[in-house]
């Protein structure tokens, strides 16, 4: 049986209700989205309890929020593995997303790949300075692996910042730094110091539960498809440079977009988990897949 990620709450005051967790993976410096932090995270949203009237999710992590996604998995799995392992994410970021309360993900420091997907799966991203005080990563790095994101991130980074500038960092996997993030409008709020990042949290989690309950209809609640995003998308989409149309994985993630915004949600996700299944496997993808390890190898 799968054990669910502590959940604490405030009992009175004005943060009774908003409920909190934290992700984990004890043993590890950092924490990495991988399957098993993905059915922890499933677990504790089946044991969330009906009087919950907000939800933060945070990272047990002193150095990341979530590092990203476990590549060794996304390259050693096969085809069809692969498939249904990125759908399950899918599904699982979804009830996320579905959840009948506002809900907001704490960023405490690096956020990338499939660590920023889950977050902005939340309504809200609220964030602070990292405790070291050096300015940390966020964004979408795949497409620097020649990949491309499996869980959303193409569809969801647009709707929380400039749609272009998001569009071509995903295409070129370049994230930005805190700083630029914070200056860029990703973040709903920002603490001012990092012991302030989870009351900031809870405290926009319930200025917007006392707004009354979000609709929810199947679809993150910001993402490209929404009225007064899809159209700036549409026109970002239709003025990227050609250039980036030369590698395979900058011409994925304008296809996700595109599905995005001709299909629907859901489109888009088939979209990216096609391309990442696929990516993976061609010459640039396995050898920037394999320098990444030979990397983190000469480090450690």
């Amino acid at each position: 049986m799968t054990t669910p990620f502590a959940l604490e709450s405030d009992k009175t005051g004005p943060f009774g209700g908003v409920f909190t967790f934290r992700l984990e993976q004890p043993g590890k410096p950092v924490v990495v989205l991988d399957e098993a932090l993905i059915q922890r995270l499933d677990a504790t949203l089946e044991a969330i309890p009906e009087t919950c009237a907000g939800l933060v999710m945070a990272s047990a992590s002193e150095k990341v929020f979530v590092a990203g996604a476990d590549l060794k998995t996304i390259a050693e799995l096969e085809d069809e593995a692969l498939d249904r392992y990125l759908a399950f994410g899918q599904r699982v970021f979804g009830r996320l997303s579905q959840l009948p309360f506002p809900t907001a993900a704490a960023i405490n420091g690096a956020a990338l790949g499939g660590g920023l997907e889950v977050a902005m799966h939340c309504d809200g991203l609220i964030a602070a300075p990292a405790a070291s005080g050096r300015p940390y990563p966020v964004g979408l790095p795949e497409a620097g692996l020649s990949i491309c994101p499996g869980w959303g991130g193409t569809n969801l980074l647009p709707a929380r910042m400039d749609p272009g500038e998001a569009i071509e960092r995903t295409a070129t996997g370049r994230p930005m730094k805190f700083d630029g993030a914070c200056e860029a409008g990703l973040f709903d709020a920002v603490a001012e110091t990092p012991e302030a990042l989870l009351e900031t949290a809870k405290r926009w989690v319930a200025e917007q539960a006392a707004q009354g309950r979000p609709e929810r209809d199947g679809a993150p609640s910001r993402w490209i498809g929404r009225p007064g995003v899809a159209a700036e998308c549409v026109a970002a989409l239709d003025d990227l440079p050609p250039e980036l149309s030369a590698t395979a994985s900058a011409r994925a993630v304008a296809e996700a977009v595109d599905a995005g915004l001709t299909e629907g949600w859901q489109a888009a996700l088939d979209c990216e988990r096609r391309h990442l299944v696929h990516l993976r496997r061609t010459p640039e993808g396995a050898a920037a897949i394999q320098a990444f390890f030979e990397r983190s190898a000469a480090k450690s």
